[in-house]
């Protein structure tokens, strides 16, 4: 029972990965990564648009105060962290600001 639910779980996360990422298509931004995993944690999307890029959160929940409460500060440190070490690594995004 709990791997089928694990499995639900798992299929709202990428339908709302999904869905966020054509937000952000529609808003026009570029996905640059999806699903991006790092040593230092693992970031859902990031995109582009203009100079700026975005490392996004998804959290699909039913209502929108309980998916701004599953990002936890610490959750907030490992996304930092992720998105540090991913523009470390590319030098060519190095005059782009990023959120």
């Amino acid at each position: 029972m709990a791997e089928v639910a694990r499995q639900r779980a798992e299929r709202r996360g990428r339908t709302g990965e999904t869905l966020a990422a054509l937000c952000l298509r529609l808003k026009g931004y570029r996905i640059l990564e999806t699903r991006l995993r790092t040593p230092v944690g693992e970031i859902d999307l990031i995109a582009s648009k203009g100079r700026i890029i975005a490392f996004v959160e998804v959290k699909a929940r039913a209502r929108r105060g309980d998916a701004l409460s599953a990002v936890t500060p610490a959750r907030w440190q490992r996304i930092s962290r992720a998105a540090d070490f991913w523009m470390a690594r590319r030098p060519h995004y190095v005059d782009h600001g990023w959120r």
